[in-house]
């Protein structure tokens, strides 16, 4: 009989790792095992349930996501793999970054690693947007790229989603106005830029859902590529993957279409005459930003089928 993989959710009381649970229960292909919740902070009990399981997703903090890695190599030979959902190891070249579209050869490295970082979310749809203009050429690796993005309050943890549901947040606000967020050096890195971008995050009054725009003038990029152009090269880049999509442009665009999916939308908006495009990414910031990510990556690592989108009954 074959053995079935097992899989321990280090945090999966979280808003990510309860999401990754549900997508998994109702897999034969995957056994997921707990730790007893009275002690899920028992360094000892954790250790010995990494021990038993092929596979620890950590859903922590960063310094907890840390600490957990050391407790897992604590084991030597008897090590788990691991598949990181924080922040802490994502540049981290001993880390496999875990975004399968990002290269051809992307999935097979991940499939192969012990220790894969599970993307950011924003980072995600604008990876994805430049990183393939600067591997053409058409954008200079120093080019100065600004990302404006919106995500649904569920991305900013238990207090800001604790303010929303109780009403005593505002309806739109953005953040990271001191131009330090944390998701910078991984977009920076991934998207193959050579010049730090500016990112200004924004959290509206909604549960999930997120969109990335990334706004250029097209007499400032090689060739002077028309929005068409762009559109051409991002679905040539991305033909024929399961979850990122290049679709027509719209007037306008809402951020919860793709929740509970692990799908992604590429756009290119664009004015020809006036020499602008508008590059947008939309998806969920659950989904394809975090959990739905984490389980593309777990089927990858474990080499199984897996279902990537949430039980109708979740949603």
């Amino acid at each position: 009989m074959t053995k079935v993989p097992t899989v321990f959710i280090d945090g999966e009381a979280g808003t990510t790792g309860l999401q990754i649970r549900e997508r998994l229960a109702n897999l034969p292909q995957v056994a997921v095992r707990s730790i007893d919740p009275a002690r899920r902070k028992d360094p000892e009990a954790r250790r010995a349930l990494m021990a038993e399981v092929d596979l620890v997703v950590l859903c922590l903090p960063d310094e907890a996501a840390k600490e957990s890695v050391a407790l897992a190599a604590s084991l030597g030979e008897r090590a788990p793999r691991l598949l990181d959902a924080s922040t802490a190891h994502r540049v981290n070249p001993d880390w496999v970054y875990g975004l399968p579209e990002l290269s051809p050869d992307q999935p097979a490295r991940i499939a192969a690693a012990p220790r894969v970082a599970n993307p950011g979310c924003y980072p995600t749809g604008a990876i994805l947007l430049l990183r393939p203009l600067i591997e053409a050429g058409i954008m200079p690796a120093d080019y100065p790229v600004t990302v404006n993005a919106v995500s649904g309050y569920s991305g900013g943890g238990n207090a800001m989603i604790a303010a929303y549901e109780s009403r005593t947040a505002p309806d739109f606000e953005l953040y990271g106005l001191g131009l330090e967020h944390k998701h910078i050096a991984e977009l920076q890195l991934y998207s193959g830029l050579k010049r730090r971008p500016i990112f200004v995050p924004s959290v509206g009054d909604f549960r999930q859902g997120m969109i990335d725009c990334i706004p250029l003038h097209l007499d400032t990029l090689n060739g002077r590529p028309s929005p068409a152009d762009l559109e051409a090269l991002l679905a040539a880049r991305y033909a024929g993957g399961d979850y990122v999509s290049v679709v027509p442009a719209t007037a306008k665009l809402e951020p919860q279409a793709l929740n509970n999916t692990n799908r992604l939308e590429l756009r290119v908006h664009g004015h020809a005459a006036h020499g602008q495009a508008l590059l947008t990414a939309r998806y969920d910031n659950l989904g394809k930003g975090a959990s739905g990510a984490a389980v593309q990556n777990i089927g990858l690592m474990l080499g199984i089928a897996v279902e990537t989108t949430l039980p109708a009954a979740a949603e």
